[in-house]
């Protein structure tokens, strides 16, 4: 199927395929979503059938405001005041679910993720098609995320019905936060910062990479260590002889990508593709899949990352990377 634009007739017909069982690709402010009706049993298997993803790997329900979120998980006043903060937004709710959720949403698990997201196209099809939506990233399981349509095209295939919004302007997946239990965890650094979090209710923990390992009931997707991959090898380098020393490991004959944060030549490689990044971690942030996907596409058999800055602003790029990397 092709990629359709985000018109009004293309936004309706695309509810109704929601509404019918169907699946939809569409935008949000973070990535593309792979979107099925969030109570409709038989269409969210459909969502792990195209993505091969593991029945293990929850899912987050997309709704178009405060009002339908309440419908899908058990509210309590931190969820209350967050909501009103960030939504719509780039934060994902983990709550008690209500029963209508079926258990393949949420991985057999009791909770369940929700976020009324940004993105104006994907807000107005939640509007018309007046269902709760279950949509991860419009992508092969564990690849790179999508941030254009032709991304979603390229990693799931023309079958998919996609609608166009655009580029996504944050990059990153949803910073994800549990509050099913007494100390409020970020599961998933993404959109929203931790700063940001603990300015509306004080203090929260990190889950760390080693423990979302170690949990088999992981309440959150991209928990696997190695996700958001491309095909070619991802190595994070601090200083370019670290670089030149991978790259001469893959062979001279292969090509070289390289994500730097200033111009960085790497000595002796002939067949190098160089991006430039954003030296702020919002901007890096947005560019960083779809510079992911270049490399990519240019077949590179190896894609040399130079490490970010190690401050909090930057956590959720550093995540994204050495999952990448894994």
């Amino acid at each position: 199927m092709p990629i359709f634009p985000a018109s009004d007739e293309n936004l309706r017909h695309a509810a109704k395929r929601l509404q019918n069982g169907e699946l939809v690709a569409f935008p949000t402010e973070t990535v593309y979503g792979l979107g099925a009706h969030a109570r409709d049993e038989a269409a969210v298997a459909q969502i792990f059938a195209a993505k091969g993803r593991p029945a293990t790997n929850p899912l987050i329900v997309h709704v178009h405001n405060l009002e339908a979120a309440r419908e899908i998980g058990n509210w309590n006043e931190r969820a209350q005041r967050l909501a009103q903060r960030f939504w719509p937004g780039a934060l994902t709710l983990v709550l008690p679910k209500k029963p209508a959720i079926p258990s393949n949403v949420s991985a057999g698990l009791e909770t369940v993720g929700v976020r009324v997201p940004a993105h104006p196209v994907a807000l107005k099809l939640l509007e018309i098609a007046q269902i709760p939506v279950a949509a991860p990233s419009a992508n092969r399981s564990n690849h790179i995320s999508p941030t254009r349509a032709h991304h979603v095209e390229n990693s799931l295939g023309e079958e998919i019905w996609i609608l166009d919004g655009g580029p996504c302007e944050i990059g990153i997946e949803s910073t994800v936060l549990d509050l099913s239990g007494e100390t409020p965890t970020i599961l998933r650094l993404g959109g929203v910062s931790q700063t940001e979090i603990e300015a509306e209710i004080g203090p929260v923990r990190v889950q760390t990479h080693d423990e979302a390992a170690q949990n088999s009931g992981a309440k959150s997707p991209g928990m696997s260590r190695k996700h958001y991959a491309p095909r070619a090898k991802v190595h994070v380098f601090n200083t370019p002889i670290d670089a030149i020393f991978h790259a001469m490991a893959l062979g001279w004959g292969e090509k070289v990508g390289v994500l730097s944060l200033i111009e960085t030549e790497i000595a002796g490689v002939q067949d190098a593709v160089s991006v430039v990044m954003p030296n702020d971690a919002p901007s890096y942030a947005a560019r960083f899949y779809d510079a992911l996907h270049q490399l990519d596409d240019a077949g590179c058999a190896l894609i040399l990352i130079e490490d970010v800055p190690l401050s909090r602003e930057w956590n959720a790029v550093r995540d994204r990377i050495l999952r990448a990397a894994a």
